[in-house]
């Protein structure tokens, strides 16, 4: 199989003026939903085909429900039939240069009928009781009925506590009906502890995968359904590069059998004698052991063997931790791709960019979040970082690129650099539009209208992600997540971290708004928790990680009200070894129940031991080689630190940085609404400056200034555009300028004589039309333009009196409905796909007359609306069959018609 080793991904500096190798990983993959399994060969053949083409470099298949109608087709999951068609994808993929992931199991999350009762998920139930000699218990102990969700259940501990007696457990005194036959003086409070099913089932499951949701903290469950896998593939196990997890979606799942002997040996006491404090002024310290505990379980029992046993396949592991009740640094650093998840799309200020707020999600997705995935990888040393990518965009069949376009390159600025649409749904070629479709937009597939244009995106995508993918990450700070203050909650006791709940466990702590600040003045950051804290070696004043794949500057420590002793501990002795450190403030007190009084004591006592002087913003204290701050105001003592930032973000711009050999690339993006138009300096110096435009491809020298260890290069970004800067030490005389454009360019108008001819789509292809002005199709007087969801060609031409060989030509399209491709004297320049829908032409003009071509691709809104106004039947699944994005049953039938095709105004702007 085609391998896409950590080699191949590292592009030497002599490589300058040229993108990085592209890679089958280099290149944009995408989750494939099998729908029923009802996969054939013909149809792979061609569909792999069709993606091939399309810029896709690898697919993760997901096998879900199918469609109705199609039932003869359904292959059982881990079938002889199934296991064959899988073999046959990934040969074709193989021969094609892509590769295969695989979800473990059928839609999410693992389980399905290879889970007994016994080992599936499982949950605590408490119920408490009244005793006393006299009367006895007040009712049976028992569960009650309506708790009952699957079907195992059972007592697994009963507690009794009375004021000023040690808690006695009784367990062994319960009779089967329920009676406590125990004779003890006194009244008691008995607590009793059921361990029950949540009676979870597979979500989404395919025909096979239907079956109980996974026990994921026990060992023995997580052990015995990789086992089934060993079986079920024994002999001819597939060559796929890696198995997938989605995010922990196991509703309501926060206990197992072993529980309370694994807290006992972690925490050092048993929790079952304290059950009657949860709710009391320090059952916060009780619920922290308790998050604590299920977090290490999940790590230990399921990620950790999980990944152990894939890698003894030679496979890889990628897996979302977020959703889980784990620490998500811990549980991404213990994975080979961590994956990070886009759900909801956000406000951009980039002008024209359309944001209907009745076609999105009440949602608005928080890069940051994303950090979590990418700061545990450059951590670790691993260089992929993976995310699901724009789950519910926008309303089914209204998502364009131009939307798309900003939401991913917050991904790449968060540190991501392995895309995963989410996603493409196997669709046979013979199944009329719209194609089968998955009921969580973004909707791809060959049907799509959009589909043509893909690959114009695509390679956008490729050239970004292969500059991401090279050398280094290159961020100055590690900022510490203090996850004991997340975990010291009082409310509740499970505490899962979801993307839908940062507004509750992220966005109110001061490490988020540390985060925030650092980045929007212009450092790169990491976040790293207290296990991760012990990988670090200390080089100089400088941090590396366990590989030596990236260095830090500095450490972060924000405002942490809990902080275990063992991290102060290695934070000093960090310093002691060189590093340098920023406290926000003095950690207030030690996480946990177990002693906690002795512990803070220790922990002030230890504090004590630093020799704080002041210094014009806090103190500071020479300790050991390095140093200690203490400052509420970070960006000041990283200055006193003389630990630079990046100044471009003070124009607006944002960026990502990686190191390659004695130089580095920046990715620069400008998601603002105005032009940046500027010289820009960055923190590193070199001998020459190259622009690399990832959109067309065009690779130039920049005009560039190099003092003070600092190089200043010219920048002309308008909103919605990106650029890449590769400063390196190589010469590039042979390269050529780069062309900026002017600021009074000459403009030639291109308003008139247009000729629109439709190529292909539907419901049917309207009738070619001579346009005396140019507008979009749907302003043209017919349904059959109103309903036409397809690609249209508008052509015209244009006469340049001369060509000016320094000039830069310039085809602004104007406002494009949704995508467009573009072709100058019947030579293809390449897609215009997303704001500000511009293509330098300058090597496709010439003199006299120029004929220009624009082929258009609209969305698949207008032919939807036009199927359910006509109440032609398209949506037919089983299980969830079709929702809109509010998840209410969809219907296109009232939808306004989307303007389509070429708006303009097209010019033709010519800069000397």
């Amino acid at each position: 199989m085609s391998s896409c080793n950590k080699e191949n991904l590292q592009p030497s500096e002599q490589n300058v003026g040229h993108w990085p190798e592209e890679t089958a990983t280099s290149r944009p993959w995408s989750r494939w939903w099998w729908m029923g399994s009802a996969v054939d060969k013909e149809n792979l053949n061609y569909l792999l085909g069709e993606y091939k083409k399309a810029g896709i470099g690898g697919l993760e298949i997901a096998p879900i429900y199918g469609a109705k109608g199609f039932e003869n087709r359904f292959l059982d999951y881990l079938s002889p039939q199934w296991t064959e068609m899988l073999h046959y994808s990934i040969k074709k993929a193989d021969s094609l240069g892509m590769e295969i992931d695989l979800t473990q199991g059928t839609g999410w999350p693992f389980g399905g009928k290879m889970v007994s009762p016994e080992m599936a998920a499982k949950k605590m139930l408490v119920q408490e009781y009244a005793y006393s000699a006299s009367d006895g218990v007040d009712r049976p102990v028992l569960i009650e009925e309506d708790e009952i969700k699957g079907e195992v259940h059972y007592l697994h501990s009963l507690m009794a506590f009375q004021d000023g007696v040690k808690a006695q457990n009784i367990t062994k005194y319960v009779k089967e009906d329920g009676s406590v036959d125990w004779d003890e003086k006194g009244k008691w409070k008995l607590i009793a502890i059921f361990e029950t099913q949540t009676g979870q089932k597979v979500k989404r499951a395919a025909p096979g995968g239907e079956g109980y949701t996974l026990d994921h903290f026990s060992e023995k469950a997580v052990k015995q359904y990789l086992g089934y896998f060993d079986n079920a593939l024994s002999g001819d196990f597939p060559d796929i590069r890696a198995f997938y997890n989605d995010s922990f979606e196991v509703y309501g799942a926060d206990f197992t059998e072993d529980f309370f002997n694994f807290f006992e040996r972690r925490r050092g006491y048993d929790l079952r004698n304290h059950l009657d404090q949860l709710n009391t002024e320090e059952g916060y310290r009780l619920k922290s052991d308790y998050r604590e505990t299920i977090s290490e379980m999940l790590l230990e029992n399921f990620t950790k063997q999980w990944s152990i046993w894939a890698k003894g396949h030679g496979k890889q592991t990628k897996n979302q931790a977020h959703g889980s009740p784990g620490n998500l640094l811990d549980l991404y650093a213990a994975v080979s791709i961590p994956e990070g998840e886009t759900f909801g799309s956000s406000y951009f200020p980039i002008p024209a960019i359309r944001r209907d707020s009745s076609d999105i999600r009440n949602v608005d997705p928080d890069p940051i979040m994303l950090k979590f995935a990418s700061s545990a990888a450059h951590i670790k040393g691993n260089n992929l970082v993976s995310t699901e990518t724009f789950t519910w965009l926008g309303e089914h069949f209204k998502s364009s690129f131009s939307q798309a376009k900003p939401e991913l390159e917050q991904a790449f600025l968060a540190g991501v650099n392995h895309m995963f649409y989410h996603g493409i749904t196997y669709s046979p070629k013979e199944v009329d539009f719209p194609g089968w479709l998955f009921y969580a937009s973004l909707n791809l597939n060959t049907h799509n209208s959009l589909w043509p244009h893909l690959k114009g995106f695509n390679d956008y995508i490729q050239r970004v992600q292969s500059v991401l993918q090279a050398g280094k990450p290159d961020n100055e700070l590690l900022v510490y997540w203090p996850v004991y203050d997340v975990w010291a909650d009082p409310e509740g006791v499970g505490k899962t971290l979801t993307v839908h709940g940062i507004d509750e466990w992220l966005h109110p702590t001061p490490f988020y708004k540390a985060v925030k600040s650092l980045m929007d003045v212009g450092y790169g950051v990491d976040f790293i928790s207290d296990e991760l804290l012990k990988t670090l070696q200390v080089e100089g004043n400088s941090l590396t990680g366990p590989n030596e794949e990236f260095r830090s500057s500095a450490i972060v420590v924000p405002k942490t009200k809990f902080m275990p002793l063992a991290t102060l501990k290695q934070v000093m002795d960090l310093s002691e070894q060189g590093a340098q450190v920023i406290f926000q403030e003095k950690p207030l007190d030690v996480p946990g129940f177990y002693k906690h009084a002795s512990r803070r004591q220790t922990l002030d006592s230890l504090w004590k031991q630093i020799n704080f002087k002041p210094f014009a913003s806090g103190e500071v204290a020479d300790y050991g080689k390095g140093r200690l701050l203490l400052t509420d105001e970070i960006s000041s003592a990283l200055a006193f630190l003389d630990v630079s930032r990046e100044k471009l973000t003070d124009i607006g711009l944002k960026f990502v940085r990686r190191k390659l050999g004695e130089g580095k690339y920046y990715y620069l993006v400008n998601h603002t609404a105005k032009e940046i138009k500027s010289f820009v300096g960055l923190q590193t110096q070199g001998k020459t400056a190259v622009l690399m435009d990832p959109e067309q491809g065009t690779i130039g020298r920049a005009k560039s200034k190099y003092e003070q260890g600092k190089t200043e290069v010219a920048i002309s970004l308008l909103p919605g555009q990106s650029i890449i800067v590769h400063v390196t030490n190589q010469e590039a005389e042979n390269l050529p300028l780069w062309k900026y454009e002017t600021t009074t360019p000459k403009v030639i108008d291109k308003e008139s004589n247009w000729s629109l001819t439709f190529k292909s789509g539907g419901p049917v292809l309207p009738a070619d039309v001579e346009l005396a002005t140019l507008k979009p199709w749907t302003a043209i007087e017919g349904e059959a333009y109103s309903d036409f969801s397809g690609q249209a060609v508008y052509e015209s031409d244009f006469t340049l009196d001369k060509i000016n060989g320094n000039a830069k030509y310039i085809l602004s399209l104007g406002e494009v409905l949704e995508s467009a491709k573009v072709w100058i004297n019947e030579k293809e320049v390449g897609y215009a796909f997303s704001i500000p829908y511009r293509l330098d032409i300058s090597g496709y003009v010439k003199k006299g007359e120029n004929k220009v071509k624009v082929e258009v691709a609209n969305l698949m809104a207008n032919h939807v609306r036009y199927l359910d106004k006509n109440e032609i039947m398209w949506r037919n699944y089983h299980e969830i069959n079709f929702v809109n994005i509010d998840y209410q049953p969809f219907d296109a039938s009232g939808w306004k018609v989307m303007p389509s095709g070429l708006s303009g105004p097209v010019q033709i702007e010519i800069h000397d």
